[in-house]
């Protein structure tokens, strides 16, 4: 059918060129702040490229969404400047008759929102911490480069070498400052190599000397010919621990816990939103061929930029107990929903206020 295809065909073009102008911002984006956690050590510099993948995967709802919203009314409101949709309304095709086409172009972008929302997007974030902390949990040696002072993992080491040999597994003048279980402990040592016993890394210094702070200034002076010290100890976060928006869909609904909830509904609300924005498209694309060309699609990218952030602050409010899971999914996506359809009906009949106000209707009449 001419009305369907030609429609279709519109909103495909809109669509990709909007979304590979939002992909290509938004890795950008992502790559400039991917290196700068690389410079500061917080991600593997080799990973760079790996977590740019999984957080483009992230970002694919919100993109599409957008891209969805700005081609639908990128498309009505050139149909509308173009006068095209007079004669659409002409033929007796009313803006009820746009929602055909428009859902069976959209349901597959819908579905790919719904699934990466509710699957990919989990997924993804834990693939990003695992290799975090896999980063973040390497031995500590690891870290210490000659000449440099390096925190260990936990954060309660400090260490020095002065010299290391090619394969990293000893060093020469090793300094080692500590502070643990309420005591404060600095070593030092000539040498010192690194021996693995089962799955734990042990540091062997050798010819050095252990000054130690216990509480109320009691100082212990020991030297020694060798000593064995734990290092690397640090293990990477367990399921347990794992932040939210790392933990699977499946996760959240056998743990109903506030922040679980509040996670659950920033999901559900990506792929509810998407339906609302296809409803919502069709109702702020109206232009007057007058007016400026790019008013409705300001009001537009308003709309979504105010939505998404309820979608947000909802997150907050509901991890935070403050508003019920249940309440704010019929609250926001409903509320918004039953607007749309509303406004889309006032468009779709003509209807003035006039007409609606039964009171201004009689004193119309009379």
């Amino acid at each position: 059918m001419l009305f369907h295809s030609t429609l279709r065909k519109e909103l495909a073009r809109s669509f990709g060129a909007t979304f590979v102008v939002l992909v290509t911002i938004v890795m950008t984006m992502t790559l400039i702040r991917t290196l700068s956690q690389a410079s500061r050590g917080s991600v593997n510099p080799q990973d760079v490229m790996m977590i740019m993948g999984y957080s483009g995967l992230g970002y694919l709802p919100p993109l599409l969404s957008m891209s969805l919203f700005i081609a639908i009314v990128g498309t009505l409101s050139r149909m509308y400047r173009d006068s095209e949709m007079v004669i659409w309304f002409a033929a007796g095709r009313g803006l009820f008759s746009f929602m055909g086409p428009l859902l069976r172009f959209a349901w597959p972008v819908l579905l790919v929102v719904t699934a990466l929302a509710l699957v990919v997007w989990p997924w993804a974030n834990g693939q990003i911490q695992d290799m975090k902390d896999r980063y973040g949990s390497r031995g500590d040696l690891a870290r210490v480069a000659p000449g440099q002072f390096q925190e260990s993992a936990s954060g309660k080491r400090v260490f020095f070498l002065d010299k290391d040999t090619p394969d990293n597994k000893s060093g020469k003048n090793i300094f080692i400052s500590s502070n643990e279980h309420g005591k404060e402990t600095v070593t030092s040592a000539r040498s010192g190599r690194i021996d693995i016993v089962g799955d734990s890394q042990y540091l062997i210094l050798s010819n050095g000397q252990r000054l130690e702070t216990a509480e109320g200034n009691q100082l212990k002076i020991s030297e020694f010919e060798e000593y064995a010290t734990r290092v690397g100890e640090s293990e990477l976060v367990s399921h347990e621990n794992l932040p939210t928006k790392a933990l699977s869909t499946i996760t959240l609904l056998a743990e109903p816990t506030a922040l679980n909830r509040g996670e659950l509904a920033w999901r559900m609300g990506l792929a509810l939103a998407a339906i609302n924005f296809v409803v919502l498209a069709v109702t702020v694309s109206s232009a007057n061929p007058r007016a400026g060309r790019s008013g409705n699609l300001i009001f537009a990218l308003f709309a979504f930029v105010v939505y998404f952030n309820l979608l947000n602050l909802g997150q907050s409010w509901i991890s935070a107990g403050r508003v019920g899971f249940a309440q704010f999914m019929l609250g926001l996506h409903g509320g918004v929903f039953v607007g749309s359809l509303l406004w889309l009906s006032k468009q779709h009949n003509n209807w003035s206020l006039r007409q609606l106000l039964p009171w201004r209707a009689a004193r119309s009449k009379a």
